[in-house]
């Protein structure tokens, strides 16, 4: 029989006691920790992580499209924080979940969609953030430079939406095709 997770992390504690007003959740899987924020205090919890708990690095942040998915969450899509504490190699992850409230089939700017930017606290999220936005549609508040980074301006939409067709929208068809004589 498999044991319960328990969340005796220290940061649990820690971030609780700091922020006695926000909204908190927390999971345990394979001995990995995460911190469930709300988008509304994710920037001062995600600073608080560096500045006073010691995760002065941010390995990863990336996004999640939880459409269609068997266990009910909190949002549809979740940015997720990576952290490690470089000087006792800690590892922590940090979650927040939005919820769009436009329809996901287009470019539109959802305002249900919107995260504040960590780039002011860890400089190397500019190109994380700009992926998610690429790929999710998700958009980050007081981003030094917020555009698209793998796909092209007028892009017809965010591929890695779970109801983005796996064909495209047509936007290949549309190519044109360049050879060596085009060079």
């Amino acid at each position: 029989m498999s044991k319960a997770p328990t969340l005796d992390h220290p940061n649990f504690k820690a971030v609780k006691e700091a922020f006695p007003g926000a909204k908190l959740g927390g999971t345990e899987f394979r001995g990995q920790s995460s911190l469930l924020v709300e988008p509304k205090d994710a920037h001062a919890i995600l600073e608080y992580f560096k500045n006073t708990l010691g995760y002065d690095f941010l390995a990863d942040l990336g996004g999640v499209d939880y459409l269609n998915y068997p266990d009910e969450k909190p949002g549809r899509f979740a940015v997720i924080y990576n952290l490690t504490n470089t000087k006792t190699e800690d590892r922590f992850f940090v979650k927040t979940y939005v919820d769009p409230t436009l329809p996901t089939d287009g470019i539109e700017k959802d305002p249900g969609l919107v995260v504040d930017s960590v780039c002011d606290i860890w400089p190397g999220a500019e190109w994380p953030e700009r992926e998610v936005f690429d790929m999710y549609g998700i958009r980050f508040n007081n981003h030094p430079d917020l555009r698209r980074i793998l796909t092209w301006k007028d892009y017809p939409g965010h591929p890695l939406r779970k109801d983005y067709p796996v064909r495209g929208r047509g936007e290949r068809e549309s190519y044109k095709i360049v050879d060596r004589s085009d060079a």
